[in-house]
């Protein structure tokens, strides 16, 4: 699910400002088509701010959306957008639930947002039937699952794609607040949670006596157990804490898959462990049984923590990531941030 990218990746500070001030600065430029660049004003202009400013066209990885109004019924076709939009106050008239959600259905930490969204999936194949349906005025999603349907998708509604999932959530957020008109919320939002990571950060240190402990993800499904490395959802949010990383997952990419035999490549001061299939499928009892794993300093030392996959792993937004923070407190033995 998350997988590297090529796509640019903004600094922390640049990607805040860009978030509220792109459409202003877009003013006169003719924008580098890239996905995430700034976009042509054009009538937008004349408009009381950037936020506000519609009609407006989005470059996105698949081209430009024109988007005529501020979109109100909105359809996303992942779960990464559909943290976004729930985030920037809009509950989304059609929705697909995590494809490896085993229970199936949507997002458990999103459902008091989401009471009134139609499940438009497969996400590997969404009814473009039913989404017709629901008359939307913007479809998201990105390339990396949607790049086959898109003129289908487009030709319902202005789609904005964005290049992939995962890594580059921060930026694909700032995409998706450019296509909603919510630049400054999306703005607020990534840039409070970036505190309370810093702050969770400076705690976690000074418990360990100022130097930051080392943190595992291993996540368990159908094939191969995963260790996931740095560019990857979960490695943004640990990076953003502060914690440092062993040496297996200390690597610029997304995942690491690793045989039974292979386990202690996943030993940290803390091993965060997800499932994102029936247990029973997944060679969980398998590797947890073996001698390599008994033999972690993490489950000797009881710092092995099971954390939900649906946020640490599908949710790929800013909600999700607040919600790892208090799981990361946990597990560190420190306050969440408030």
């Amino acid at each position: 699910m998350n997988r590297s990218t090529r796509a640019r990746r903004l600094p922390v500070a640049v990607l805040a400002t860009a978030l509220a001030t792109t459409l202003l600065a877009a003013c006169g430029s003719g924008g580098d088509g890239k996905a995430g660049a700034a976009e042509p004003a054009g009538d937008a202009a004349t408009t009381t701010g950037p936020a506000a400013a519609f009609p407006r066209s989005v470059a996105h990885a698949a081209g430009t959306a024109e988007i005529k109004a501020r979109p109100k019924r909105v359809v996303v076709l992942d779960s990464g957008e559909l943290d976004d939009v729930t985030l920037l106050g809009i509950t989304p008239v059609g929705a697909v639930s995590p494809h490896m959600k085993t229970e199936g259905g949507f997002p458990g930490y999103l459902k008091d947002k989401i009471k009134d969204t139609k499940d438009v999936g497969p996400m590997n194949e969404p009814n473009l039937e039913l989404i017709t349906s629901l008359k939307p005025d913007l479809i998201l999603s990105s390339k990396v699952r949607h790049a086959k349907v898109y003129d289908k998708l487009n030709a319902i509604a202005p789609t904005v794609l964005a290049e992939t999932t995962g890594f580059p959530w921060k930026e694909n957020l700032a995409l998706y607040a450019r296509a909603l008109g919510k630049e400054a919320e999306a703005g607020k939002a990534l840039t409070d949670y970036e505190a309370r990571a810093a702050r969770l950060g400076e705690a976690i240190k000074a418990k360990n006596g100022g130097t930051a402990p080392t943190a595992s993800v291993v996540r368990f499904v159908a094939g191969p157990t995963r260790l996931y490395q740095k560019q990857s959802f979960s490695g943004v949010v640990l990076k953003d804490a502060g914690l440092g990383r062993p040496a297996s997952q200390d690597v610029d990419k997304s995942m690491l898959e690793v045989s039974a035999e292979q386990i202690d490549q996943a030993d940290a001061d803390l091993v965060f462990v997800t499932v994102a299939d029936d247990p029973s499928r997944t060679k969980q009892s398998e590797v947890q049984n073996t001698p390599v794993w008994q033999g972690l300093n993490a489950v000797k030392n009881n710092k092995v923590f099971n954390v939900p996959d649906e946020t640490w792993m599908s949710g790929i937004g800013v909600q999700a990531a607040e919600a790892m923070l208090v799981d990361i407190a946990g597990a560190a033995g420190v306050d969440a941030p408030k």
